[in-house]
């Protein structure tokens, strides 16, 4: 075929030529493969499902039943083409996949998972050499004796690394001991199936065994020079990539060639390219910003446009209707069966045998036994290798791929069932979970979510102005970083550093880029204050992070959810979309938050760095009207209040009849109200009459110069009832609306308060599977890199 047509005006057809049909395909593939990910996604699948389904659909199990359509979209013309993209798309995935696995993890990894790593290996391999032996005998006669026992056996034996890691994200179980377990056998699964695989393909070649030999022999010396010299190379480079700088484009630019060069040797030592990709990604220093670099310049283009095509060029290859007949169906029967079983008991026995509960060790089990696209690249390279014999046919090939497709699929809504941590949470009675209560003197828990960096210093001068006074058990901080886990292969690379080994995903030994600075303010502030700071972290997708916001407020019995609210000041003081799906997190957790939450408005509160206790001076307004939101605003008021840098005026909104616009001040001190104001002095307390919403919104412009505006969401009574008018962001509330409308010019942050009531949320729904899911470094922990989990 020609590369392009001179267009449909000159008489060409562009279908005919190989640049548009390919466009057409990658467009086709792309999008049928995002439709069933949508499809799937509520009943939590992988998307590799998916796409395997949707190479299957396009290829002649389905679609392809139809001549016309396979022969002018998938003419055999344009194959070659076809598997040549998704080849050199699969060769830049694999890198991606080899930068998931840092060699130094794989050092640390404990007995107990090498142990279930070496059982979950060990007997699937068994039990696929005695099913081939059962194949050979009906549909696979004729194939390769030894290299068909050998991919057999390493077909069964597969775990799928980063479809395993999407699965446990999913279910949010990353970093529970299944999770930690799970991924720590699976990381020494790959690298040897990796190994098993090279093995299966030295031996499918022609010739005598001399020649196997001597590709096992120059493969196995391949390895050893990248060892020897590429880790040098690469920490070079790194070297002159500092942190906060771009990374220079030669050095990119040298480590793709790097890894086309690899894939070229391998591809001539006779063990295929994409084994040369693999290497070269491992050895990839993971610290730094160099590998960070990697992944964005290559993920997007490779997994989104190139690797799709891959998924079609297997389904072109599967076809479902040659297994046909009661023998055929049943050796299919016994072909998963037998993968499930080799896998499952040989993981449950091991993992009882280090002592591991039950519920755990089956939930590991069935997580080992995930396969994914590792799987297909070897189903794929023995349906390729025809040299002299045949290794697996037509049938045998269509067989295995629905096998992976079954074991997979089964995974999630099993796990689910057989596994539920948190049925196994603390038991610890919950009493406090709003800040208004009649002992003010217990202790204070807030749980401070934010996103990134931007929310930090509000944040920090937050807690810093509600800490209280010595004379009460002081304030618990759990700080949760909420970031999110997106479908790309380089969130598993985050996924590694919160579980890896145990250290948190911000660990300072550990990462050198953004998140260390979030630690570095954390630590110092917990070293000025005498506020407990525990940090956390939350890896969730969008549509599941309220979960982990709720589930971490229950364990750790939290009093209060602080949010940020979805929009950051700009420089000229309006406020803009940070990202819109944070609001649909932020109002599902106001629905389902089992105790009191509130939204920060952060116009830069306290500064764009922390202060320290003794140059604290804000001013803090709390507008008062009515109703349990108020009190509760009204509660956390006075506790911040008792900072001597901070001074709180409530204001209270009363409506009236005959005297409008009075404004009298009172001393708290002798009023019945003085025990939930302050203890040790005075507040400064206005009470305005108003008889309607222009005299209440000027009285709060009067206070437009302070630092923080303190209201509740819901307030109640006529002044409020009035004020209701354009409500654009219904998770502030009416008067928040207000406080953050573009007619309302003030520099003052903003807190909007909901006080938690179980008139309000009665039964609050939470995922059954969202425990776990949160990396904690418990206080005084930090320099030992410990987790509680």
């Amino acid at each position: 075929m020609k590369a392009t047509s001179n267009g449909v005006f000159q008489g060409d057809t562009p279908l005919d030529f190989a640049l548009p049909l390919a466009i057409l395909q990658i467009c086709l593939v792309v999008a049928l493969t995002r439709a069933l990910a949508f499809v799937l996604r509520p009943m939590r699948q992988p998307r590799v499902i998916a796409e395997i389904v949707g190479g299957i659909l396009l290829g002649p199990s389905a679609l392809g039943r139809n001549h016309e359509y396979l022969n002018t979209l998938f003419p055999v013309k344009s194959l070659t083409v076809l598997d040549t993209l998704a080849n050199l798309g699969l060769l830049f995935f694999l890198f991606l996949v080899g930068l998931e696995l840092d060699p130094k993890a794989l050092k640390r990894t404990g007995k107990k998972a090498f142990a279930i790593a070496m059982a979950g290996i060990g007997l699937p391999f068994i039990m696929g050499i005695g099913t081939s032996v059962v194949l050979r005998g009906t549909i696979s006669k004729g194939v390769s004796g030894p290299p068909f026992l050998v991919f057999m056996g390493v077909a069964l034996s597969i775990t799928a690394f980063p479809v395993l890691a999407r699965i446990l994200a999913e279910l949010k179980l990353l970093t529970t001991d299944v999770g930690r377990m799970a991924m720590s056998a699976a990381a020494v699964n790959d690298i040897a199936a990796w190994i098993l695989l090279a093995l299966a393909i030295a031996l499918s070649g022609t010739g005598s065994p001399l020649v196997s030999l001597w590709v096992l022999l120059c493969g196995a010396g391949f390895v050893i020079a990248c060892v020897v010299i590429l880790p040098r190379v690469f920490a070079m480079m790194a070297q002159r990539c500092p942190d906060g700088e771009p990374v220079d484009e030669i050095y990119v630019c040298a480590t793709l060639c790097c890894v086309l060069a690899a894939g070229f040797v391998t591809d001539t030592i006779g063990i295929h390219a994409l084994f040369g990709a693999f290497v070269v990604g491992i050895l990839v220093p993971k610290e730094g910003a160099f590998a960070g670099a990697l992944v964005e310049k290559v993920e997007d283009l490779v997994s989104g446009l190139f690797l799709p095509l891959y998924f079609v060029s297997s389904g072109l290859k599967t076809n479902v209707a040659t297994i046909h007949g009661a023998q055929s169906w049943g050796l299919l029967v016994l072909v998963i069966v037998t993968a499930c079983f080799g896998k499952i008991v040989g993981t449950v026995v091991v993992s009882l045998l280090c002592k591991m509960p039950f519920q755990e060790a089956l939930a590991v089990g069935f997580l080992m036994n995930t396969k994914g696209l590792v799987e297909l690249i070897v189903l794929n390279i023995g349906r390729d290798r025809k040299n002299s014999q045949q290794v697996l046919n037509e049938e045998t090939f269509s067989i295995l791929v629905l096998m992976a497709i079954f074991t997979t699929f089964i995974t999630t809504p099993i796990v689910m069932a057989v596994y539920k941590p948190a049925k196994r949470e603390s038991k610890t009675e919950y009493k406090h979970r709003t800040f208004e209560r009649q002992d003010p003197s217990d202790q204070f828990r807030l749980l401070a979510c934010f996103h990134s960096s931007r929310n930090i210093p509000g944040l920090i001068n937050l807690i810093e102005a509600s800490r209280g006074t010595e004379k009460r058990q002081g304030l618990c901080v759990y700080a949760l970083h909420l970031m999110e886990l997106s479908e790309r292969p380089s969130a598993i690379l985050m996924v590694h550093k919160a579980r890896k080994n145990g250290l948190p995903f911000w660990n300072k030994i550990q990462q050198s880029d953004s998140s260390n600075q979030v630690v570095v303010a954390f630590e110092a502030f917990r070293q000025l204050s005498r506020v407990v700071i525990r940090p956390m972290t939350a890896i969730s997708a969008i549509h599941g992070m309220h979960e982990d916001i709720c589930e971490s407020a229950d364990r750790k019995r939290a009093a209060m959810i602080i949010l940020p609210f979805h929009k950051h000041q700009r420089v000229d003081g309006t406020l803009e979309t940070t990202r819109i799906e944070f609001r649909s997190v932020n109002r599902r957790v106001l629905e389902r938050a089992t105790c009191s939450v509130a939204i920060l408005v952060d116009r830069g509160f306290g500064g764009s760095t922390h202060v320290a206790a003794s140059n604290v001076s804000s001013s803090i307004t709390m507008l008062f009207f009515g109703g349990k939101d108020d009190r509760e605003a009204l509660a956390y008021g006075a506790r911040m209040a008792e900072h001597p840098g901070i001074s709180l005026t409530v204001m209270r909104y009363v409506a009236g009849q005959n005297s409008p616009g009075e404004i009298s001040t009172v001393d708290l001190n002798d009023g019945p109200d003085s025990k939930r104001i302050r203890e040790d002095g005075s507040i400064k307390y206005e009470e305005k009459v108003v008889n309607n919403p222009v005299e209440t919104a000027e009285s709060i412009r009067g206070f437009s110069k302070c630092n923080l505006f303190l209201v509740g969401r819901s307030p109640e009574g006529p002044v409020a009832a009035c004020l209701s008018a354009k409500i654009e962001c219904s998770e502030l509330g009416s008067v928040g609306n207000f406080l953050t409308s573009p007619e309302f010019v003030t520099s003052a942050s903003v807190l909007v308060v909901q006080q938690y009531s179980t008139e309000k949320r009665s039964t609050p729904r939470h995922s059954t599977m969202s425990s776990g899911k949160v990396a904690e470094l418990p206080a005084g922990e930090m320099e030992e890199g410990k987790m509680e989990v």
